[in-house]
């Protein structure tokens, strides 16, 4: 990890968003996971929960390691949008379809932040880091895309 510590300061920031939109989907699938009786779909939230716990710490481990403090909230807009979800769970009982319309919204996000911050950073010395992620993030959203699709044939 000796590289990181050469960072520059558009890749620092970069990664600063990636930390913040991590905690932001990590706690959207925790509230998630708690508004939905499902076992199925709260498993697969349970672990991307988790997955994502994983990405906040090597995150946050690379920008540190650069001297800079990381990220430790998430943004308030997916404040909001965890707000919307609970409502709209609740207003449909706790519909599946319904939750997994929403945590692939979520999922689009994450995946777009992502892509940007690899394609603003090629080559970066946290390039290898990030793609490893983004394999995770990219499987997490088809498997959540995937669930909404057959839960809307139901």
């Amino acid at each position: 990890m000796s590289a990181t510590s050469n960072l520059t300061e558009e890749t620092v920031e970069h990664l600063q968003q990636l930390i913040q939109v991590n905690i932001d989907s990590r706690e959207g699938f925790e509230e998630a996971a708690e508004a939905i009786d499902d076992p199925k779909v709260q498993k697969l939230f349970r672990r991307l929960e988790s997955e994502r716990a994983a990405n906040v710490e090597e995150l946050k481990q690379i920008v540190e390691f650069s001297g800079v403090e990381a990220e430790d909230d998430g943004s308030i807009m997916a404040a909001v949008h965890r707000c919307w979800l609970e409502a709209r769970a609740a207003l449909n009982g706790g519909d599946a379809h319904v939750v997994l319309c929403e945590a692939e919204k979520g999922e689009d996000k994450i995946k777009e932040q992502y892509e940007e911050c690899l394609k603003d950073n090629p080559g970066s010395a946290v390039s290898d880091v990030l793609h490893a992620q983004y394999a995770k993030v990219k499987a997490g959203h088809d498997e959540v895309r995937d669930l909404r699709d057959a839960y809307a044939e139901k």
